[in-house]
């Protein structure tokens, strides 16, 4: 039991730490751009991860994989939804583009019946069709007054890429997990994403400042702490147990908001951020909600007196 505790305590400080993350992003982004903060924020991250598998005694060991494809495929759709994920968080406060990333598990449910004609359930569809709507929301502040903010519609875009990728990277890593260790998957990832971000130098890059080096190190170091928090989590308790604390996003977002920005979304947009998160909650947990409800209508049914009948099948006196 005092593994599971640890399990969830690590799960929450890997929430924290990608939070905390994503603020560096924000504040790299004033001066950086999204290429340059991407592979500071995964070149950095190597120093973690490879002390943490010198700390296992898995290094260099860990580093040997017989599926080097699987890695590049896996890491090339996480490079894509990395770099999507900071354009949304240079452009969105950090509550919105958190909210927009709970799309991942909603987005898979209509690809999955087009295409592979699964039935889903009331339950999942109708999550999903709240979690859409709950964009709206999110959108209903900007469609609503004269004149679109390009900015804004630019972040919102990006949110929503990046769940849409980030849907398809998961399944990658899924099936890398059956022979990969996590440390393995991590390492592989942050240097793929460091090549990523070294091949935008073309594109421009900003001058350093001594400031912004400062959040561009930083979000290194929280990322890869973050990965290394999660890995260590999943060791000690079951997912099923840690992913009800990956809700705690929008906790850490919105109090980011408030006391580094002063600000908040506007209230249409923030409900629309609640909606996405639990749709997303929904999805997450509609097996134990179904069979929940299923010993639920069984104890009930079982509560019910028997009405006892004579021969002809009239109620007895």
């Amino acid at each position: 039991m005092n593994n599971v505790w640890t399990g969830i305590g690590l799960r929450l400080a890997a929430t924290g730490l990608f939070a905390i993350m994503s603020l560096f992003v924000r504040m790299a982004s004033l001066e950086a751009p999204v290429g340059q903060i991407m592979f500071w924020r995964s070149a950095v991250a190597i120093l973690p991860i490879v002390l943490y598998l010198m700390w296992r005694k898995e290094f260099p060991r860990a580093l040997r994989t017989k599926r080097p494809w699987g890695h590049l495929k896996r890491s090339t759709f996480g490079g894509v939804s990395m770099f999507l994920s900071f354009v949304s968080l240079a452009y969105l406060p950090l509550a919105l583009a958190t909210a927009l990333g709970f799309l991942a598990p909603l987005v898979v449910i209509p690809i999955a019946m087009v295409f592979l004609r699964e039935n889903p359930g009331w339950l999942v569809t109708g999550a999903t069709l709240a979690g859409f709507a709950g964009v709206f929301l999110i959108l209903w502040p900007m469609i609503s007054t004269p004149g679109l903010d390009h900015e804004t519609m630019i972040g919102i875009g990006a949110g929503i890429a990046f769940a849409i990728t980030t849907a398809f990277a998961k399944t990658q890593i899924k099936a890398l997990t059956t022979t990969e260790p996590s440390g393995t998957i991590a390492f592989y990832f942050a240097v793929v994403c460091s090549i990523g971000g070294l091949l935008t130098i073309p594109f421009g890059w900003a001058p350093i400042s001594a400031g912004n080096l400062i959040w561009l190190v930083s979000a290194g170091l929280t990322g890869g702490l973050a990965h290394i928090a999660m890995t260590e989590a999943l060791a000690r308790a079951p997912v099923s147990t840690l992913s009800a604390f990956e809700y705690t996003a929008m906790i850490w977002a919105i109090a980011l908001d408030l006391l580094v920005f002063g600000v908040l979304p506007a209230p249409v947009s923030l409900i629309g951020g609640v909606v996405i998160v639990a749709a997303a909650a929904l999805v997450g947990f509609n097996d134990q909600i179904l069979a929940f409800a299923k010993r639920q209508t069984a104890k009930s049914q079982t509560a019910k007196p028997a009405i006892c009948t004579d021969q002809t099948g009239t109620p007895a006196e």
